[in-house]
């Protein structure tokens, strides 16, 4: 046997050693979504098919039906964000948490609408057993949104017109706690620390159904509300 010949068997046992890593690996996650392990076993077994591939071409033209490229492991790391490059912890270019901060403001065309369509969401969805009448707008648009989804898509509703609105996506260093603002702080929870960095912004913008302005404008007649918005 050549040297050549040993090394392509070297080749292919470094092969089969890595299917089996891989598929130990495959059986310990159990399913689990981007596992580490996986991954590295991955990147072995893809390594050791694309040498055994590129020796057997060398030696004797013929090729395996693997299709695959060289890939370096500390590179793909980085780039997939696995958490360990050789013992040590990956470059993390988001090391800090991110903050989300939405604003959208509404007119109320009528406040009686408003506080009855809450009511009957109170009386639909009866939570703690609270059958207490809802009495302000601010517990109105509260019952609203816990009947709901809990996000300001649960406001789109006709006794609310929706106007112009904003998204704020924020890196900050330190995670919200609502319990250390008092119940009647509206600022102190949004406001960012100098520490913060705002990296991007979304305007929203409120507009009126085309079809319905100009059935308005045909019967000179107001168009009716719409609770849309739409993004920029």
């Amino acid at each position: 046997m050549t040297d050549r010949h040993a090394e392509l068997d070297a080749a292919l046992e470094r092969v089969i050693a890595a299917a089996r890593e891989h598929l130990a690996a495959v059986k310990a996650a159990n399913g689990r979504a981007d596992d580490d392990e996986v991954w590295r076993a991955y990147v072995e077994l893809n390594n050791a098919s694309n040498s055994y591939d590129e020796l057997l071409l060398d030696e004797f033209g013929e090729v395996t039906p693997w299709d695959v490229e060289a890939i370096d492991p500390e590179e793909a790391d980085r780039q997939f964000g696995v958490g360990i490059v050789d013992g040590a912890e990956a470059e993390d270019p988001h090391p800090r948490v991110i903050s989300v901060r939405q604003r959208r403001d509404y007119r109320i065309p009528s406040v009686g609408a408003l506080l009855a369509v809450a009511e009957a969401a109170r009386r639909a969805n009866p939570g703690d057993g609270d059958g207490a009448p809802v009495e302000t707008v601010g517990e109105a648009v509260l019952e609203l949104m816990q009947a709901g989804d809990g996000s300001l898509g649960a406001l789109d509703i006709p006794e609310l017109e929706s106007l112009d609105g904003v998204v704020i996506v924020a890196e900050v260093e330190t995670p919200l706690d609502p319990e250390t603002y008092d119940d009647n702080d509206g600022t102190g929870p949004f406001a960012l620390a100098s520490a913060d960095r705002v990296v991007d912004r979304l305007d929203e913008h409120a507009f009126a159904d085309l079809e319905l302005d100009e059935e308005a404008a045909e019967g000179d007649e107001e168009p009716a509300p719409s609770g849309k918005t739409t993004v920029e």
